[in-house]
């Protein structure tokens, strides 16, 4: 039963294409081929085990949680989805 100007399903819609962006935009940060050797952020050496473990690595451990950081705190997705920020 659609209510208002939402369709059938329109909010189900909305959550898959949701889901699907951030799948996408995961895939598109994993890297492939060798990791570097030195870090190239501090040029601390990566471990052989962390270069196997985690393909096309560029980053030591240190560096690495750094930057999930700070990408975690400038995230631009409204997560509490208002109505304010559905109707721009």
């Amino acid at each position: 039963m659609a209510t208002g100007w939402a369709g059938d399903g329109a909010v189900q819609d909305q959550i898959d294409a949701t889901v699907n962006d951030a799948v996408t935009r995961a895939r598109q940060q994993l890297r492939q081929g060798p990791g570097l050797k030195h870090c190239e952020e501090c040029d601390a050496r990566i471990p052989e085990a962390r270069r196997k473990a985690v393909p096309g690595v560029r980053l030591c451990v240190t560096c690495q949680e750094a930057k999930d950081q700070e990408q975690a705190s400038a995230s631009t997705f409204n997560r509490r989805g208002s109505k304010d920020s559905q109707l721009r």
